[in-house]
């Protein structure tokens, strides 16, 4: 699958991991302190603030994973599991997670708890629409999976194995675009607050424009759905 991915598509799976990685940062540093992109800290939270009986808080993480998946569903359900083919559903998609970050903007201007489970939807969503794009190839918030792929891709290479150049590619990208999502919003949210947010959901909306005019551009190719 990977050897089929268009150029755009590695250019989209970047700035969409740049924005995974502002949305976690504004997550973490702002008023609740949570992530919204790795469930995996998110169920261990959970599972800890069962165990000493703080069921709001486990309630709050129970939504946050929540709504992660709920996005995803949605991803699953405009989209399905047809790779590598135009259709106006992606465009859909993206001006949902346009609409999702600007909700979340929003609550997290009135400290609304929604502003995480919001956010977490957003992540979901576009996670899931990138997986499904690529084959799996490209997950835009999974950075642990990333890092254990290069940790492999390193050992082989210690041995002399050979290595796949594109997916150490692929792990690189995500790995150094979440990074520097992370950078920038933690620099704005200490200059703009979570009006940072803006610039998540702007990518969000200019690759939604930016598919729609692809697809319009390559309707007579087929793709569509």
């Amino acid at each position: 699958m990977i050897e089929q991915l268009p150029r755009w598509v590695w250019w989209a799976g970047g700035l969409l991991a740049f924005a995974a990685g502002l949305m976690n940062v504004v997550g973490l540093l702002s008023f609740g302190g949570e992530a919204v992109t790795h469930l995996t800290g998110t169920t261990t939270l959970f599972a800890g603030h069962v165990s000493y009986a703080r069921w709001q808080s486990a309630l709050h993480l129970a939504a946050i994973f929540g709504a992660f998946f709920a996005g995803a569903v949605a991803s699953g359900w405009l989209i399905r599991n047809e790779h590598l083919k135009l259709g106006r559903r992606y465009t859909v998609a993206l001006l949902l997670e346009t609409g999702l970050v600007l909700a979340a903007l929003a609550a997290f201007l009135h400290r609304n708890p929604a502003a995480y489970y919001l956010l977490a939807a957003a992540v979901g969503l576009q996670n899931a629409m990138a997986s499904t794009y690529s084959g799996a190839v490209i997950r835009t918030s999974h950075v642990t999976g990333m890092v254990t792929d290069l940790g492999i891709y390193l050992g082989h290479a210690l041995r002399g194995l050979p290595v796949h150049r594109k997916r150490l590619a692929v792990s690189l990208l995500v790995t150094i675009t979440f990074l520097a999502g992370g950078l920038v919003g933690g620099l704005g949210l200490r200059r703009v607050g979570e009006w940072v947010l803006l610039l998540p959901a702007a990518i969000a909306l200019a690759l939604a424009l930016a598919h729609e005019g692809w697809r319009r551009s390559h309707r007579g190719s087929g793709g569509r759905r």
